[in-house]
C-alpha cells in the first residue's frame, strides 16, 4: 500500500505595504492548502516572484515612462518580457488543512533595478504578478511516521496587485523624496558644482544644472 503524499495549493490572496518594517516592503498573503489532510510538520518554502510585463494593457503616458525598459512601443513585440522580481525564502510552521502566511518582499527605490523602474511607470491600474513555488515539505503519513517530499515548479499563483500598493510603501517611507546612486566620480563633479556655485543643497545643484 502506497503512503499518502500531501498535494499543496498556493494562492496568494492579498498584499499591503508594510507599516512596521524599518525598509520598504510589502507583504503577501499566502494560503496554503493541503489534500489529504496530513499533519504538515513544516515546509522550507522557496518563492520566485515575476513581474508578468506581457499580461497587461498600457496608456500612452505608461508607454512613455517604459521607453528606457522596452523601447518604443512599435519595438514591443521583441522586448516586452517578464521580469525577475524577488527570489523569496520562508519557513511555513506545522499547519493540518490549511494555513495562511505572509511573504514579506523587500523593495528598493534605486532606479537603476528593472523592478523598481516599472512599477514607478504604473501610475495607476494593477501589476500582474505570477508567483513561483518549489521547497521541500516535512509530514507525518497516517502511521506517524515523518516523511519528506519535495515541492515541485509547476506549483504556481498569479495575482494582480494594484499599483497604489507600491507607490504608497514608497510615500511611506521616503514621502517625497527619491533615492539616487551616483559612481563617486559624478558625485564628486556634481559636489564641485555645488560648492562653487555656492548652493545650499544638492537638489539645488541639479535644479540648476538642468535648467
Amino acid at each position: 500500500m502506497n503512503s499518502l503524499v500531501p498535494d499543496l495549493t498556493l494562492t496568494v490572496e492579498a498584499a499591503a505595504s508594510s507599516e512596521k518594517s524599518a525598509t520598504p516592503e510589502i507583504v503577501f498573503n499566502l494560503k496554503i492548502e493541503s489534500r489529504p489532510q496530513l499533519a504538515i510538520q513544516t515546509i522550507l518554502l522557496h518563492c520566485q516572484i515575476q513581474l508578468a510585463v506581457p499580461q497587461r494593457g498600457y496608456n500612452a503616458g505608461e508607454q512613455q515612462a517604459l521607453v528606457e525598459l522596452f523601447g518604443t512601443r512599435d519595438q514591443w513585440s521583441r522586448t516586452l518580457r517578464r521580469i525577475v522580481w524577488a527570489n523569496i525564502n520562508l519557513i511555513v510552521p506545522g499547519f493540518t488543512g490549511s494555513t495562511v502566511v505572509d511573504v514579506h518582499v523587500p523593495c528598493t527605490f534605486d532606479f537603476n533595478i528593472a523592478a523598481t523602474k516599472y512599477f514607478a511607470a504604473l501610475a495607476k491600474g494593477e501589476v500582474p504578478l505570477s508567483f513561483y513555488f518549489n521547497g521541500t515539505t516535512f509530514y507525518l503519513d497516517e502511521d506517524g511516521q515523518l516523511k519528506v517530499t519535495p515541492i515541485s515548479w509547476e506549483k504556481e499563483s498569479h495575482f494582480a496587485m494594484p499599483a497604489q500598493v507600491w507607490h504608497d510603501m514608497m510615500e511611506l517611507h521616503y514621502q517625497n523624496f527619491a533615492w539616487l546612486c551616483l559612481r563617486r566620480d559624478v558625485f564628486d563633479k556634481l559636489r564641485h558644482y555645488k560648492a562653487n556655485r555656492g548652493l545650499a543643497t544638492f537638489e539645488d545643484a541639479l535644479e540648476d544644472a538642468i535648467r
